[in-house]
């Protein structure tokens, strides 16, 4: 048994995540901001299947209130497992802004930037005196940083941003076995953004139409292969880039 700690794993992506990695046999913390009934909700259908479960909150945008929240994830360790370490870490929490390049303003790209980039950074920092020797680490990206739909230009920065993070954490972390990949989910049928890919049918075509397996894709589409990323069959995969989209603008 294994310990993952997801970020924003009460909704969406996280949900999906951490429901199929307890499904693999291991007991998660997951993080919410300030959905406490919804990420208690997962924490009961994890324990349903036999597994342990904690939700924690966190605001990924706070990068000082970090330092108390690896206390948390510490005193979670030791009441609930009688362990003072953790195995892995999925970066998924995230917000979604569409705005042109000319009307994004100053907030909104701060917003991005504290949640994304120096949420993740700093986050991680704060939590690895805690992790195993050994242990994995998942970043989140974005099939818009590959390719550009107008809209996006923040946001997809931002996770280009972290691609690039994630090949250096990979080259610095590897002294201690820890591997760091990053996954970049195309679009998803989720209420990230507002909704806008699952509820908005002309975009969900549009979507579909351009991807080579026809559809848009599902949240278990995503936790499927992120699980798959921590598996033990995966553990030589190191600083890359793993794009689960069905094969969207090829």
């Amino acid at each position: 048994m294994k310990i993952a700690i997801i970020t924003g794993g009460s909704r969406g992506l996280g949900k999906s995540m951490s429901l199929r990695l307890a499904e693999k046999g291991h007991d998660i913390i997951l993080t919410y901001n300030s959905k406490k009934a919804e990420a208690e909700a997962v924490v009961a259908q994890i324990e349903k299947t036999g597994r342990k479960a904690v939700a924690l909150q966190v605001d990924a945008s706070d990068h000082k209130s970090f330092k108390a929240f690896s206390e948390n994830v510490k005193n979670a360790l030791k009441d609930t497992w009688q362990r003072k370490d953790f195995d892995f870490l999925v970066n998924n929490a995230g917000i979604g802004v569409h705005a042109t390049f000319m009307e994004t303003t100053v907030e909104q790209f701060d917003q991005l930037m504290n949640i994304h980039l120096k949420g993740t950074f700093f986050l991680t920092q704060k939590l690895l005196p805690l992790m195993k020797d050994g242990g994995r680490i998942v970043n989140l990206s974005s099939g818009l940083a590959r390719f550009s739909l107008p809209g996006y230009a923040a946001y997809a920065a931002m996770k280009g941003g972290i691609e690039v993070l994630t090949r250096y954490m990979a080259k610095e972390l590897g002294p201690r076995r820890i591997t760091v990949n990053v996954v970049a989910p195309g679009a998803i049928e989720t209420d990230f953004g507002g909704g806008t890919v699952r509820d908005n049918k002309q975009i969900n075509d549009f979507i579909a139409s351009q991807t080579a397996l026809g559809r848009v894709g599902l949240p278990d589409d995503i936790g499927g292969a992120v699980a798959s990323l921590l598996s033990d069959d995966s553990g030589w995969i190191n600083g890359q880039r793993v794009e689960v989209s069905g094969g969207i603008s090829l």
